[in-house]
This record gives structure tokens, C-alpha cells and sequence, in this order.
């Protein structure tokens, strides 16, 4: 390990694809563990809604990088989880819009996105004691993370749980759900900047047929382990 732990406290990645389960997971393994949770898909999703309202395309990387030096993107407990603060204004919601979701992996793919917000997971984790998921957690921004998991899923799983979420105006057919998933993923595996790949000493997990609890329980033996070696 990088150094060691602070306390015992460790760092834990949590990637995969979209639709994975990773936020959930993470959140709930942060609540097991007293940890704190990290979602950095919230934060690009907080500069792809800025973005919407600033009139910026989600393929102008010159714009994009001088926006994102004015976000003020800050993350908090709330009674229902994680809020997302964007320059003093709760976006927890606003985020989570079929609109954004459609945009935010192209914004995630400029490097001047990327860079911004790597400096910001980086400084979060410094202190030890952080559950991050995302795309890149385990290769790129932790690389030094005590445990790494890969968790993965069936794009039909993946699909199902993204339709069970949406309801009224955000509804979608499934179907339609699958074919965004599996572009979403090719998107990410593609991309040139901090693309998803599995990490070489990631544990690959595959929730297709597990429960969220299940999931987070094996998680937790990982961290277990982990953190009586960090002793």
C-alpha cells in the first residue's frame, strides 16, 4: 500500500459502467464503514447542468474549461443521502434530468473537466477514510486506494434499474434505456482522457444476480481485510 493508512483508515475506488449500482453501493459501504462518501459522477453531472445553463455545448472543451474554473462544486450529507451543492445553490435534483444524463459523458471526456475535477477527488481522499466511485476512480484518481472493486452488470440488468428510477415525465422505454447504456459504455471505454478500464488489482464484482446488500458485504470483507493489514 501507498504509504500506509492514517488510523487504519483506508481509501476505497469503486468503477464501473453506467447503471452499475456503484453510487448505491458506495454510499451504503461509506455507512458501514463511518466513511465518508465521494460521488464524482454528481460532480461532473453539476458541471454538465451548468453548462446547459450557460448555453454551452457539451463538445466546446474551450468553453467548458474556463466554466468549470468558476464552479464551486462542494458535496454534504443530507438527511437522504449525499446533496450537491453548485456555487451555493442544492442541485441534488437538478442533476439527476434525462438532459443531463444524455450530456454528461461528452462533458467528462474534455481534459480540462477531467483535470479540475481530479484535483478536487484527489484533495478529498488526502485524509483517508473516502469511498469514491466513478469511471476512473481505481487507474486514475486513486491509483493508490487501498481497495478497488470493478463492479459490473448486464446492460438488460442495467437498463432495468435505470427504468425502475424513472417515472412521469422522465420516463423511457426500456429498450431505448439499453441502447443509451451500451452507448454510454462504448463512449466511456472509448474515450482518449481517463477512459474505463478495469484496474489490474481491482476486484471484479458482477451484480447482475446480486442484491445491493450482497454486494456491499463482500465489499466490506474486502475492506475488512484490508484495513487489519493497514494496523
Amino acid at each position: 500500500m501507498n504509504g500506509g493508512s492514517i488510523s487504519g483508515r483506508i481509501n476505497v475506488a469503486i468503477d464501473g459502467p453506467a447503471g452499475a449500482g456503484k453510487s448505491t453501493v458506495a454510499r451504503k459501504v461509506a455507512e458501514q464503514l463511518g466513511y465518508i462518501y465521494v460521488d464524482t459522477g454528481a460532480m461532473y453531472r453539476a458541471v454538465a447542468y451548468a453548462a446547459i445553463g450557460a448555453g454551452i455545448g457539451p463538445d466546446d472543451s474551450d468553453k467548458l474549461g474556463r466554466l468549470v474554473q468558476t464552479l464551486r462544486i462542494e458535496l454534504a450529507p443530507g438527511s437522504e443521502g449525499q446533496t450537491v451543492w453548485l456555487n451555493g445553490e442544492n442541485v441534488t435534483s437538478a442533476i439527476r434530468t434525462r438532459e443531463v444524463t444524455l450530456i454528461v459523458s461528452q462533458i467528462a471526456s474534455h481534459e480540462p473537466v477531467r483535470l479540475k475535477l481530479v484535483g478536487l477527488q484527489r484533495a478529498l481522499a488526502d485524509s483517508k477514510g473516502i469511498v469514491m466511485d466513478g469511471r476512473d476512480i481505481g487507474t486514475h484518481v486513486l491509483p493508490g486506494a487501498e481497495v478497488k472493486v470493478f463492479l459490473v452488470a448486464s446492460v438488460e440488468v442495467r437498463a432495468l434499474r435505470r427504468f425502475q428510477e424513472l417515472s412521469g415525465d422522465q420516463a423511457v422505454p426500456i429498450e431505448q434505456l439499453e441502447r443509451e447504456i451500451a452507448e454510454r459504455d462504448r463512449s466511456d471505454e472509448r474515450r482518449e482522457i481517463s477512459p474505463l478500464i478495469c484496474a489490474k488489482d481491482a476486484e471484479v464484482i458482477d451484480s447482475t444476480e446480486l442484491t445491493i446488500d450482497q454486494v456491499v458485504e463482500r465489499i466490506l470483507d474486502l475492506c475488512r481485510t484490508k484495513t487489519v493489514e493497514a494496523k
